[in-house]
């Protein structure tokens, strides 16, 4: 029997973000594993009390043993924010470029998590060995430092994984995109590509690093107050156009907010940013005329406690700003932020503030590939068969057609858990489905998506609570009134209702026995029905309710 090579994604299709990706290689039912990023999402308002949802790594946490390691393309939080979360279920080796490198030894670090024996670190376009895998680095642009494709061998033949990552001739920071090992591997013969997906809708090029700081110089030269860029940390390459800016605009520059700092304390360390201004404190920056200095800080996308939102909410401890200033939000609105981000801008226009943002001015490139940048990609690898990922479903599928107008023999539409066998056979296909899904970061706690915690916590942000404690003589009679707590029920006329729903308590607990012990657990669902039903009438609320029996 041939041994066989497999891909599965865990996260990541059907959806942007919280990437994890599989690929297997042997006898079936005995296959050796490597895991390609370890990503998060962000939750949204609907899942109240989540911050972090990432995918469910059972399938292979059942095959750990197998496991030879984990393998990093970039230090976006998509492809690397579980690692400190889910690597102790495995416990295996982990590889990453020098700067992702640094800021995973971070993510452990705050777990208290001693990573260094099984954090290895890759040279840019530099190999690993996993047999039966050969992994090497290839270095392409994105909108971070150190983005990389992996060129996957085993015996039965070579993928190419992109990450993240576009065609930028500019990138001002780290090196331009390996075309030229892009288009050796291409004429070796590639078995199939994984594909970033995010803007196969875009037309033309996503645009050059280069552009959008030559712009941004043109528009901080005009500007004569105080100066807010608020941009993705991660992007250093935009952080650097900052500091370019402000030096040639005869300004000083501000970090504002912890990931900024911690991005550019990481990119220092690992030899970036060397011929930049030194930025100061945004104590100190409060000395300087409002025509000398530059901020740049975090909270791009509306965040609420981002250091953009403080700023304008006038929260923030350092940073003032007045009528007259300017902010520019250089970074993509991504879709969902809308209506905090309009918010935001409402409320800094009605202050009196310019705001400047990509539906205004050219501020902004992305990181992902337009159609022509795909195009490149495929001109230079040639793949038998193209898989794409990172994308909803419109996405993957406008990707699947695009792949058939570039003559792609064999493209294969996938969502997570879809178990594709890329080799032997006549041409990859889906042929299994391995169990996926998501789990919820809860405190500091994994929980799956319909845990109880979370339906709780959904109904009380609903519905409001009620708690009703009855004390209970040693004759088995009521002592004196209940006791009646609630949050979050529209309630004006409290002793009425108070009144009248002890008069539904005691009417309930007259038709049983409450003497007899083994009748409390009826009892107890007898009061919470009925006082649902009344709090229902009085309110419109069907309150999260909570009944206590006490013996005294």
């Amino acid at each position: 029997m041939k041994d066989e090579f497999l891909f599965c994604p865990l996260g990541g299709s059907g959806e942007i973000g919280m990437n994890m990706n599989l690929f297997g290689y042997g006898q079936p039912g005995d296959h050796k594993w490597i895991m390609v990023d370890i990503g998060v999402t962000f939750a949204d308002d609907t899942v109240p009390g989540i911050d972090l949802i990432y995918p469910d790594p059972g399938f292979i946490q059942e095959r750990k043993d197998n496991l030879l390691g984990i393998v990093l393309t970039h230090a976006h939080e998509d492809h690397i924010g579980a690692v400190a979360h889910l690597w102790p279920k495995f416990k295996c080796k982990l590889y990453a470029t020098p700067f992702t490198a640094v800021l995973i030894r971070e993510k452990f670090r705050e777990k208290n998590i001693d990573i260094t024996n099984d954090l290895q670190i890759v040279e840019l376009n530099g190999k690993v060995s996993l047999n039966p895998f050969e992994i090497e680095y290839i270095t392409l642009t994105h909108s971070i430092l150190e983005p990389n494709g992996l060129r996957i061998q085993t015996p039965a033949g070579i993928v190419l994984h992109t990450g993240d990552w576009k065609v930028d001739p500019n990138p001002l920071i780290g090196a331009e995109i390996n075309s030229k090992r892009l288009k050796e591997i291409g004429d070796e013969g590639v078995l199939a590509m994984i594909c970033d997906s995010t803007n196969v809708f875009s037309a033309g090029r996503s645009g050059s690093e280069l552009d959008v700081r030559k712009s941004m110089l043109n528009i901080m030269s005009r500007l004569k107050k105080r100066i807010i860029i608020t941009s993705f940390a991660s992007n250093v390459a935009r952080m650097e156009s900052a500091f370019y800016c402000a030096e040639k605009t005869g300004r000083q520059i501000s970090l504002v907010g912890r990931s900024m700092h911690r991005i550019y304390k990481a990119a220092r360390q690992c030899g970036y940013l060397k011929n930049t201004i030194e930025p100061i404190d945004p104590r100190e920056a409060k000395n300087f005329a409002r025509e000398k200095i530059v901020y740049l800080c975090t909270g791009s996308q509306g965040e609420p406690m981002g250091a953009m939102m403080r700023i304008s909410n006038y929260t923030h401890p350092d940073v003032f700003i007045e009528k007259g200033d300017a902010v520019i939000f250089s970074s993509k609105i991504i879709p969902g932020n809308e209506k905090k981000l309009y918010k935001l801008h409402n409320q800094l226009v009605k202050d009196g503030i310019e705001v400047i943002s990509e539906e205004s001015e050219f501020i902004h490139v992305s990181g992902h590939p337009n159609r022509e940048d795909l195009k490149d990609m495929y001109d230079w690898v040639k793949p038998k068969c193209i898989i794409p990922v990172h994308g909803e479903h419109r996405h993957m599928i406008e990707h699947i057609a695009f792949a058939k107008e570039m003559q792609v023999p064999y493209p294969v539409q996938v969502e997570n858990g879809d178990i594709v066998k890329l080799a032997p056979g006549e041409y990859p296909e889906v042929y299994d489905k391995a169990p996926s899904g998501r789990l919820y970061l809860d405190g500091n706690v994994s929980v799956e998506e319909n845990s109880q915690s979370i339906k709780d916590r959904k109904n009380l942000g609903s519905n409001g609570y009620l708690e009703i404690t009855i004390l209970i003589t040693t004759k088995g009679n009521i002592h004196n009134n209940p006791i009646i707590n609630y949050r979050g029920l529209p309630i004006y006329e409290t002793d009425e209702f108070i009144y009248l729903l002890e008069e539904e308590i005691e009417k309930t607990a007259k038709t049983f026995n409450i003497g007899n012990k083994s009748q409390r657990h009826n009892l107890i669902d007898a009061l919470k029905i009925a006082a649902r039903r009344f709090t229902k009438e009085k309110t419109g609320k069907r309150p999260f309710t909570n009944i206590n029996l006490v013996d005294i």
